[in-house]
């Protein structure tokens, strides 16, 4: 397994995509996206990438979440001026 890889816990079936890649006291561990936790890699098992599913918002940090919002937050300014410009009021 490499980063990029999709991974499958095989105590839970968690699915997802290796970010990180660490050798500590002999044991490789990998970090998964779904919850941003390293799992012994010996608890791991390939999956497919239609295995892996988006964690839902209750799911993520709350980083994650403030990050997603600061996106939207950019994508509807930008929008905003693109509509300003079509019309000077913005209406």
């Amino acid at each position: 397994m490499k980063v990029g890889d999709y991974a499958k816990y095989k105590n839970t079936g968690t699915v997802g995509k290796i970010l990180d890649i660490k050798i500590e006291d002999e044991v490789t561990w990998a970090l998964l996206d779904t919850y941003n936790l390293y799992y012994d890699i010996t608890a791991l098992e390939e999956a497919e990438p239609n295995e892996y599913r988006v964690v839902a918002d209750k799911e993520k940090g709350v980083e994650e979440q403030l990050e997603e919002l600061e996106k939207m937050k950019q994508t509807l300014e930008e929008v905003e001026k693109a509509i300003s410009r079509i019309t000077p009021s913005g209406t």
